[in-house]
Order: structure tokens, then C-alpha cells, then sequence
């Protein structure tokens, strides 16, 4: 069963050059709406500012903020580095995601999510972290079966759907203790939703969005929070992972119009 509150936590989009000011506008816009960010690592396979240095940074604007941290770019040496790096800068809330394909087409082999986690709980609950932490650590899923490995994670993040119904269906049949966050993405035009199409499976699109987008470019807007409120009156989530994409101030306005408010702190 869900938590009596529910938690609106958004992503931003990263800094893929060494300025944060697009970073800060975001925040500031989605703010009143918003319980945490999520701060994303390397996304899309290219080099970003680190999650952890932002995440700092949002932390600072005074808002709870989560560094996402993929597989894909990290051994296990460099792993540690970051854990310590985050324990310097007081951040403790992470999401451990296994990464876009990098544009050079090439991954490193030495550490997946699975590992990750693992050495969250290992070296980063070590006698070298004393007086730090302790670390929040999530992981993300499918609408399928969680391996018993994922149970071990502190809170989920589970892939984005349209599809209300088998959203519920699979949280029925879920028994995980920690924290669960729907995906809801905001599909910003009919440009972005056949490149969603063309990279990935993984969500199916309704072609009623597709040929609402043609007449209005508010529609994946109105799409994204109209499902965001059917799982909050739902009971069955601890809240949403927003994917506000560059639709971020059109968003937050019609939520603060829905009457959508900052609720509280993830911690």
C-alpha cells in the first residue's frame, strides 16, 4: 500500500556544457510542484556535468535532490570515487539506472546496477563513510517481475506507461516494501514520440496523443498531467517520476492551476 503522501519528484534536463543556469531555471520553475529532482547522468549517452555536482547544487536551493547514476560509464574503482565524492558534498539520495547506449557505441563492462547497489551496501555503509549517510538507494523497473535482487533497494522507479490500467494491474501483483514511483512522461510533439517509437519498444504511444499533438502542442502537456492526478486518486503509488522534457514551464503551470503544491521533503 502506498504512503499517505504522495511525491512529485521531476527530472531535469542536464548540463551538457559547464553552466548551470538552464539547470537553476528549471528548478526554480518546477519547485512549487515539485517534493525532489532527479538529476540525470550522462543522459542520452552524452557527457554531462556531474549528477553528483548538480545534485549539490540543487540541494542547495534548498529542495531534496537524487543523482542518478548509470552502469554504463563506471568501474568499480571510479564507483567509489563518486560514492565518496557524494558523501563529501552531503548527498545521499541516488537512483542506479543501467545507462544509454554512449555515442561512441562502446560500454564499460565492469559494473552494472546490480553491482552498484551492492557496493552501496558494502563499501558504502563501510567504517570510511562514519558520520555520513546513510545512502538512499533506488533502482528502476519494467511492468514485469522484480528480480529479488531489486527488492533490496530502498525505493523504485518504474518505466513510463500510458497505459493506466497495466500499471495497476502490475502494482497489485507487486510486493516490495520501499517506495514506488510511476513514470510519467510528458510527449513534447509528434517529433519526439516517433523518435520514442523508433529507439524503443518499451512504451507504446496511444495514436490518440499522435493526432492530438498535430492540432495542439499542449496535448502531451495535458496528457501527462491529467494521468498524473489518476494515479495520485489511484492510492497505489508513492508518488510520480515527472519527465518534463523542455515542456517544463507549461507544465508546471497547469499543475499550480490543477492545484498541484510542493507536499514535502523525500527524506
Amino acid at each position: 500500500m502506498a504512503s499517505t503522501s504522495f511525491e512529485v519528484i521531476s527530472e531535469i534536463e542536464p548540463a551538457t556544457r559547464p553552466d548551470l543556469t538552464r539547470v537553476r531555471h528549471q528548478v526554480g520553475v518546477l519547485a512549487p510542484v515539485s517534493d525532489a529532482f532527479l538529476i540525470p547522468d550522462n543522459h542520452l549517452g552524452r557527457a554531462t556535468v556531474s549528477s553528483v555536482a548538480v545534485a549539490h547544487e540543487v540541494a542547495s536551493m534548498g529542495v531534496q535532490a537524487i543523482a542518478c547514476l548509470n552502469s554504463r560509464d563506471r568501474n568499480r574503482l571510479g564507483f567509489r570515487r563518486d560514492l565518496l565524492t557524494a558523501a563529501a558534498y552531503g548527498v545521499d539520495h541516488f537512483l542506479c539506472v543501467f545507462g544509454d547506449q554512449p555515442e561512441s557505441g562502446r560500454r564499460s563492462n565492469d559494473l552494472n546496477v546490480r553491482g552498484m547497489l551492492e557496493e552501496f551496501r558494502t563499501f558504502g555503509d563501510s567504517e570510511t563513510f562514519s558520520g555520513h549517510g546513510p545512502f538512499s538507494v533506488g533502482v528502476t523497473t519494467r511492468l514485469a517481475p522484480l528480480p529479488a535482487w531489486k527488492r533490496e533497494a530502498d525505493f523504485l522507479f518504474v518505466q513510463a506507461s500510458f497505459d493506466l490500467e497495466g500499471l495497476l494491474r502490475w502494482r497489485e501483483s507487486l510486493d516490495f516494501g520501499g517506495k514506488i514511483f510511476a513514470g510519467v512522461l510528458v510527449v513534447a510533439s509528434q517529433g519526439m514520440a516517433k523518435t520514442l517509437a523508433e529507439a524503443t519498444g518499451q512504451i507504446e504511444l496511444p495514436e490518440a496523443l499522435l493526432d492530438e499533438l498535430a492540432q495542439d502542442p499542449d496535448a502531451g502537456v495535458d496528457r501527462a498531467c491529467s494521468l498524473m492526478a489518476k494515479i495520485k486518486a489511484s492510492g497505489a503509488f508513492d508518488g510520480v517520476h515527472l519527465i518534463p522534457v523542455g515542456r517544463y514551464r507549461s507544465v508546471a503551470a497547469r499543475l499550480e492551476r490543477d492545484g498541484w503544491r510542493r507536499n514535502q521533503q523525500l527524506r
